[in-house]
Parts: C-alpha cells; sequence; structure tokens
C-alpha cells in the first residue's frame, strides 16, 4: 500500500453514480487514503475542510451539477438540549455507554445486520457481511473508537464490563478539535427511544468533556427527509464556500 505525505497527498475522482438522496441527481467524489504516519493530522485538515473518512479513505462530493451536501458540525461548548432532548436523555438514563478502541465483535455485527435490514435494505451497504463489517471498524490509521450502549444489568459498575444488551453503536473518529460521527446504528425495535438523538446527545457531552469544540455530523442534504435531523442541534455551522459560517435555522 502507497503512504502518502500530509504535504502532497493524491486524489482521485469517481464515475457519475445515481445520488442516494436527490431523485434525478447524479453523484461524484473525490478522495484520497488515509495511511502512513500522517494520516491522523490528514484526516483532522481533510474532516474540518468537508471531507468524510469511510475505513482508510477520506471523500468528499464532487458533483457537477449540484451542491446540495454540506458539511455539518455542532458547537459543543454553546449547545444547551431542547425540552425534547432532554426527554430523550431521560428515556435513555437506563443506558451504559463504555468506550472501546475500534475493534468490531459478532454482536454488533448482528444489531448491524438488524439496523440496515429494517432501514436500509435497498441501501449501498446492504449486502455487507461480518468481514466487510469488521473492516469498517478497524481499517483505521487514525485514532477511531467504537462506543456501544447496553441496557444497565445488575453488578455493571463492578464487573469489568457493561453485561446488558447491546441496544446501539457507534464509530467515532477523534480529532484535535471534536469528535466526528463516522456511523452509527442502533436496535429498530426501540424506536420510541429516540436512539439516534441520543447518541448524538452523547457525543456532544463527551466533547464537552473531553475540551473539545465541535461534534462532526456528515452531511446534511436539504430537501432529503431522512437528514432533517441534524439542523435540530443548535448552535452548529455548515461549511460554505466562504468556510464554517454559523447556521440560522
Amino acid at each position: 500500500m502507497t503512504s502518502h505525505s500530509i504535504n502532497s497527498p493524491q486524489f482521485f475522482l469517481t464515475a457519475p453514480s445515481a445520488c442516494p438522496y436527490l431523485p434525478g441527481e447524479d453523484e461524484r467524489k473525490v478522495f484520497t487514503h488515509l495511511v502512513g504516519p500522517k494520516a491522523r493530522e490528514l484526516n483532522d485538515l481533510l474532516t474540518q475542510g468537508g471531507f468524510r473518512r469511510s475505513q482508510n479513505i477520506a471523500y468528499r462530493p464532487a458533483c457537477e451539477t449540484c451542491r446540495a451536501c454540506v458539511s455539518v458540525r455542532i458547537l459543543a461548548n454553546e449547545f444547551t438540549p431542547r425540552k425534547t432532548m432532554r426527554r430523550v436523555s431521560a428515556a435513555n438514563s437506563d443506558l451504559v455507554a463504555t468506550d472501546y478502541p475500534a475493534e468490531p465483535s459478532s454482536e454488533q455485527f448482528t444489531l448491524f445486520r438488524r439496523y440496515l435490514d429494517s432501514r436500509h435494505r435497498a441501501g449501498g451497504m446492504a449486502d455487507m457481511t461480518i468481514g466487510d463489517y469488521a473492516m469498517m471498524v478497524e481499517d483505521t490509521h487514525v485514532s477511531s473508537r467504537v462506543i456501544e450502549y447496553r441496557l444497565r444489568a445488575p453488578g455493571d459498575g463492578v464487573a469489568e464490563a457493561p453485561t446488558g444488551r447491546l441496544i446501539a453503536v457507534a464509530l467515532t473518529d477523534v480529532m484535535s478539535d471534536g469528535l466526528s460521527m463516522v456511523y452509527s446504528f442502533f436496535d429498530p425495535s426501540e424506536a420510541r427511544r429516540s436512539l439516534g438523538t441520543y447518541m448524538i446527545l452523547d457525543h456532544i457531552q463527551r466533547a464537552q468533556a473531553e475540551g473539545l469544540p465541535h461534534v462532526y455530523l456528515g452531511y446534511w442534504v436539504k430537501g432529503s427527509p431522512k437528514m432533517d435531523y441534524k439542523t435540530r442541534f443548535l448552535p452548529q455551522e455548515h461549511l460554505l464556500a466562504q468556510g464554517w459560517k454559523r447556521f440560522e435555522s
């Protein structure tokens, strides 16, 4: 595998393909490899410049006729949860969140498959095997963590690791200026808990505790209902042509 310097990464452009968010649009991506001793610094710079990470690849949209994908980051230090968000936190007060190195498990994959089969059966990840999942988690040259969310069980807090049922997982990169939520999934039968919202709230609290100013949420696409939730976490910034600008809802 070729190692690229942080000072001169090599970028490539994908062929056009159907956009998964906006009907009738095509998408293209520009990407580079995150490998070698400078991978972490390069990931920081590229994420701050609107890229996302998938395994050892950093990518961002490079569509010819569309600029709908907008990078979003929450201003963690200024964030105050709304009343509805406080209800979500209260509804999940029986969960235990544990931070681990980026290592996959069969238990995680079982939950991952249930999530995909329920929420993204026609998506690009629908055919992922346990080997594919393992690569998604552990094929990283940056500082990545897996956060597991389990129902609290008797003995938790005494045993080495929580033993309750696993109901949500987040794959997260730890950057110099924040946490980047690479991918998260949850038990689809626990819809009443709003686990997607809860994991974002938990990451905001983690960023605040670690003195990190941002939580990166990836792309927001105006006009795509599946992306609307991202703009609820205010204050936040959007990456525009002029740089990061505060978003007003």
